[in-house]
């Protein structure tokens, strides 16, 4: 009930504002086209009446009021970086970019195939909500043999369009007012903002990079026992997005045993990057295969990230039959069912591409995250305390320049040497940079060697 309650008064009014908001957060999904316009936000304000009461301020011609969850919502600082890239694009400048989360390579040729053979053999229509029966099959048994855990696919998995939706749909399906989830920082910073649009609050949890950015046990702890209250959802990113940091089996273990004391907390498991894992005597490990962990555990997984199919917007949710229903009936009631083509495809992705294939694309990433580690070295004031062992992102450390203004820097650095990086003030992170190593080694040459001089001409 609470969550149709939910549905009725606040998603059905806000959806595709809440989309648009949301995909302007830098990302682990491409950017593009769309900026958000300022001027929609300025014809609404909040003003305090003469009885201290918030009350919205309608627009100059007194018709268009928005809803007040969507003027909540923060406007990433990297708008600001992007719009001036496109700017600069389309006055002609090539600009070098290292902020997408995007492999290089393109999808598997068993992708490729199965998305032309399901064209022409008519797998153009809806289907079921939750997804092809061959697509859920399909992620359930990969699931069990790769990460040893055990979902129905027809009553605990989901199909969405990409794992964003998922990752909305699972903080949707379990946050609501007054309700509060802990988010370690850095994070994603669609993470936060979901959280809001759902009504709830978001509670950072800091991490400190001599520790790579990972979750202390003994700090979750004290977060949860202060927020006892009303804390509800647990937001885990792992590998991380933008650390790239992984929490091997005995760290997930330590958190896992924190939150045995606090029952209510439910673990949003977001494990897109777990493909991606460049220490081979630390495996990743799905939280949800740990003792007890579960039955309260969303896993979030898709196909972007391993598999280069970031256009194919396929992703999937895991959860118990109580929260899957949940996000079931919102998904129903927002897009419905993910593109019957893009779910061939994922069947063959699942099924059809080798280990051996998957394993050179990690190798390759592992090669190119070693070189531009060995170019950040090698730059005075520049630090990467812990080297990242997944996902496909750096957040090294340039406090030492600009006073810290990472976002001033990403802008000066873009003016000057047509350079994007990402401001890591919008990840949580004040004072570092955020790259993706996810281009071609070229492209990462030329990244580097304008990283280097703009950093050298503005020496600490």
């Amino acid at each position: 009930c609470c969550i149709l309650l939910l549905l009725s008064q606040t998603l059905l009014s806000i959806c595709s504002s809440a989309f648009i908001v949301i995909s302007h957060s830098c990302c682990r999904r491409r950017r593009g086209s769309f900026y958000t316009n300022k001027a929609l936000y300025a014809s609404t304000t909040t003003s305090t009446s003469s009885g201290g009461t918030p009350s919205t301020t309608r627009s100059s011609n007194n018709a268009i009021e928005l809803n007040p969850l969507v003027t909540n919502v923060k406007i990433s600082k990297t708008v600001e970086v992007f719009s001036l890239v496109k700017q600069m694009e389309a006055n002609g400048d090539t600009v070098t970019s290292l902020c997408v989360g995007e492999p290089d390579f393109p999808p598997p040729q068993a992708v490729l195939d199965a998305t032309i053979h399901a064209v022409k053999q008519g797998l153009t229509t809806y289907t079921a909500v939750t997804g092809t029966t061959a697509l859920r099959e399909a992620i359930a048994k990969d699931l069990q043999t790769r990460k040893g855990v055990t979902y129905d696919p027809v009553t605990q998995i989901l199909v969405g369009n990409g794992a964003k939706q998922c990752v909305f749909q699972g903080i949707l399906a379990t946050i609501g007012q007054n309700d509060a989830a802990i988010i370690p920082a850095p994070y994603w910073p669609s993470y936060p903002e979901m959280v809001t649009l759902s009504g709830g609050t978001p509670i950072i949890l800091e991490t400190k990079q001599e520790d790579g950015y990972l979750i202390n046990p003994s700090d979750l702890r004290r977060l949860l026992e202060q927020h006892e209250s009303t804390v509800k959802l647990l937001v885990l990113c792992n590998p991380s997005n933008p650390t790239g940091g992984v929490h091997d089996a005995k760290r997930l273990q330590e958190i896992a045993t924190v939150l045995e004391d606090f029952p209510k907390v439910v673990v949003l498991a977001d494990e897109i990057y777990e493909r991606l894992v460049y220490d081979e005597l630390h495996p990743h490990v799905c939280f949800a295969s740990l003792p007890n962990m579960m039955e309260r555990t969303i896993t979030v997984n898709g196909m972007s990230k391993a598999y280069a199919m970031t256009g194919y917007r396929l992703g999937y949710l895991c959860a118990p039959k109580s929260i899957a229903k949940a996000c079931i009936t919102i998904q129903s009631q927002i897009t419905s069912c993910a593109s019957s083509i893009s779910q061939a495809a994922g069947v063959a992705a699942l099924t059809l591409v080798s280990e051996e294939e998957m394993q050179q694309n990690v190798q390759i990433m592992k090669q190119k995250r070693d070189y531009v580690i060995s170019q950040l070295n090698q730059m005075e004031g520049v630090k990467l305390n812990v080297v990242p062992n997944g996902a496909f992102y750096l957040l090294p450390d340039v406090s030492a320049f600009y006073n810290g203004d990472d976002t001033q820097l990403c802008i000066d650095l873009l003016k000057k040497q047509k350079l994007a990086l990402v401001p890591g003030s919008s990840f949580g992170a004040p004072g570092t940079v955020r790259l993706s190593y996810a281009t071609s080694h070229e492209e990462l040459e030329l990244a580097m060697s304008k990283l280097k001089q703009f950093l050298a001409d503005c020496s600490p």
